[in-house]
């Protein structure tokens, strides 16, 4: 499976779909219960191609990334590990060291702060960002970002930035496809577009990947890798594409963070 790739605003580039380990298989908060059957559905989404894993400290899901990344057979170079802070935003440095350790790697692919409500001020954002900047510098994260950002957030955090976000990971997909120019404006800034929550049938991966926007994916099904796979074959036309998009914007749908985004925001 070739997956295409999405190129960044310094001409490198990452995987435009990649394999998650939420939903189904995000812990609660204490379950240090491990997962065989995550670690064997992750090396055969590796032997389909998937070589871009998305993880997070918040899914409890590390220690089999870890367990992947170290039996996969696949040269660490070869894998693109996406990773996130959250509990551990008060000591990113500290938080990361611990992430390495579970993972059993010594950098991310791309490394992101999980969600922005962590802030109080504007100078949160910075402090934070500013441990972002120095795990870069020093190698240990290829990339930097965030999820979950709106523009408010994004603008504090540029306001003190040496080093722009790579990329934010948002809830995106035909029911929502976001307002304002929210995309268009993050791109004019130097910063990548990611999705998750993209629904699952292939056509739906097909277009966000169209649209340039890096799709996660992912299932509990070793059965579901082949439909993901085919994403990559669809061949959208302009008019099914802009059909997609039209009848996407007649309904309006928000998964995740409601509580604090409110269900009907659109921004």
């Amino acid at each position: 499976m070739d997956i295409p790739l999405l190129e960044l605003c310094d001409g490198n580039r990452i995987p435009l779909l990649a394999f998650g380990t939420s939903t189904a298989w995000f812990k609660e908060p204490g379950d240090t219960t491990f997962s065989r059957d995550l670690v064997d559905l992750l090396k055969a989404a590796i032997e389909k191609g998937f070589h871009h894993l998305d993880c997070a400290e918040m899914y409890g899901t590390e220690e089999e990334v870890g367990i992947v990344i170290k039996e996969s057979g696949v040269h660490r170079e070869k894998l693109f590990i996406t990773n996130k802070v959250s509990h551990g935003i008060d000591d990113v440095p500290a938080a990361m060291e611990q992430s390495l350790e579970k993972l059993q790697t010594d950098y991310f692919d791309l490394y992101l702060i999980h969600t922005p409500f962590f802030a109080k001020s504007e100078e949160d954002f910075q402090r934070a960002w500013k441990s972002m900047e120095e795990l870069k510098i020093s190698g240990k994260a290829r990339f930097i970002g965030v999820p979950n950002y709106l523009r408010p957030h994004l603008e504090a955090t540029l306001k003190g930035a040496t080093i722009p976000p790579t990329l934010n990971q948002i809830e995106y997909h035909a029911y929502l496809q976001r307002g304002d120019d929210f995309l268009g404006w993050m791109r004019k800034n130097g910063i990548q577009v990611g999705s998750f929550k993209g629904l699952t049938p292939a056509f739906w991966a097909g277009w966000i990947m169209r649209n340039k926007v890096v799709a996660v994916t992912t299932s509990a099904k070793v059965e579901r890798l082949e439909e993901y796979a085919q994403a990559l074959s669809l061949d959208l036309t302009e008019e099914e594409a802009r059909e997609i998009t039209e009848v996407g914007l007649t309904y309006h749908l928000r998964t995740s963070w409601g509580e604090h985004l409110g269900d009907n925001d659109r921004a």
